[in-house]
């Protein structure tokens, strides 16, 4: 007998599309992923090049503290202290490998069994699975499809119960691409704090944000913060390093302490390689960090351009790495469709079934690894799609 908490959970979302590979002849040249979100650039030669050197180093194939080593706490807070014009200190800090496994070990610190976490949909799959392993509740609210799939702060207060313990939101956000701008942030982090409950902000695609927005938010400025936000983020799409598995969770001490009890469990410490090669990066990047948020920005263009040439489809919306999309066959399921782009036209994209409930008209377009070519033979590819 198997955990039922875990056979109820879907196979992995991507490995499931990108399986559909195989299903695809090349008859319309080659194959746009636009499946998976991955930087379709490589890492910088100096980071490649001081990963080299880390690797070597014997001292880093020890244990290395669980919070995460010190000199990348140190040099990350003043990275978020800089971003957010607020004192973030390396006590605020727990590294983690992975994105996934900062969420993984934030909601075992805020909620348990019988408690209940509200989600926005569309909801990114992993945290939605993770929620349903540890036997954590979902209570959900739409995002208003009228006003770029961005959240209602009055529908997320009437969707707080005594049995919610935190509010959770991704922006940018994955799947919608959408952007939440900073005063909605503010009345989102305000009603937390007025409930007393926990905002779990996951700013993975923070580094990606339109050219002409410079902070992401000011939460970290409000008074008493740590006793509210928990901001989750991921080295991996900015830094070109998924296979490393990096991230951070920024909160209070007191947070800070009790997820150090849960990573122990977990993976004891994050791997050290990429902690101590990226250490001096973060500051030595910053500008190959920009050129890259220029990059993906223009990318988000020619998609935005490319769906006006499309008949039938409808962008809606899009920003960092996403865009999310209604496809035109109505009555058909998003992964029948999703299959058939892949078969047929050899455009490969996430299903909306996999974001939740409601979603099943819907396509996830990742844009961050097709070049504005590429993405270019779209409307040549889709407008030639039957099914």
């Amino acid at each position: 007998m198997f955990n039922s908490a875990v056979t109820k959970l879907n196979a992995p979302p991507v490995s499931v599309v990108l399986n559909w590979k195989e299903s695809y002849d090349q008859s319309q040249g080659d194959l746009i992923d636009m499946s998976q979100a991955v930087p379709g650039y490589t890492a910088h030669h100096d980071m490649l090049a001081a990963l080299a050197e880390a690797a070597a180093n014997p001292e880093l194939a020890r244990y290395g503290p669980v919070e995460g080593d010190m000199p990348l706490r140190q040099s990350y807070a003043r990275h978020l202290s800089d971003i957010y014009q607020a004192q973030i200190a390396p006590k605020n800090i727990q590294i983690t490998s992975g994105c996934n496994q900062a969420f993984v070990a934030t909601a075992l610190a805020v909620a348990g069994q019988g408690d209940r976490v509200l989600m926005m949909r569309p909801c990114y799959f992993n945290h939605e699975s993770t929620l349903g392993m540890l036997g954590i509740a979902i209570d959900y609210v739409d995002c208003d499809v009228d006003h770029g799939l961005l959240p209602d702060c009055a529908a997320i207060a009437s969707a707080i119960t005594d049995k919610i313990r935190a509010v959770s939101l991704v922006s940018p956000n994955n799947p919608a691409g959408s952007i939440y701008p900073p005063d909605l942030l503010l009345e989102i982090f305000k009603l937390c704090q007025a409930r007393g409950i926990w905002l779990i902000l996951d700013e993975t695609y923070r580094d990606f944000l339109p050219l002409d927005q410079a902070a992401p938010h000011h939460l970290f400025a409000e008074d008493n913060w740590q006793d509210t936000l928990i901001q989750l983020y991921s080295f991996s799409k900015s830094y070109c390093l998924p296979g490393h598995r990096l991230g951070a969770i920024t909160a209070g001490p007191d947070l800070v302490f009790q997820l150090a009890k849960i990573i122990d469990n977990i993976q004891i410490c994050a791997p050290r390689t990429v902690q101590h090669a990226l250490t001096p990066m973060i500051d030595k990047l910053a500008d190959w960090r920009h050129q890259n948020r220029q990059r993906i920005a223009a990318r988000v263009t020619v998609f935005r351009q490319a769906l006006d040439q499309l008949d039938g489809w409808e962008l809606m919306s899009s920003g960092a790495y996403f865009g999310f999309v209604r496809h035109p066959f109505s009555g058909v399921n998003s992964v029948e469709v999703a299959q058939i782009m892949a078969r047929k036209a050899g455009v490969l994209v996430i299903p909306g079934a996999f974001f939740g409930d409601g979603q099943d008209a819907m396509l996830r377009f990742a844009f961050a690894n097709a070049g504005r070519d590429v993405i270019a033979k779209l409307p040549d590819r889709l407008n030639q799609l039957t099914l």
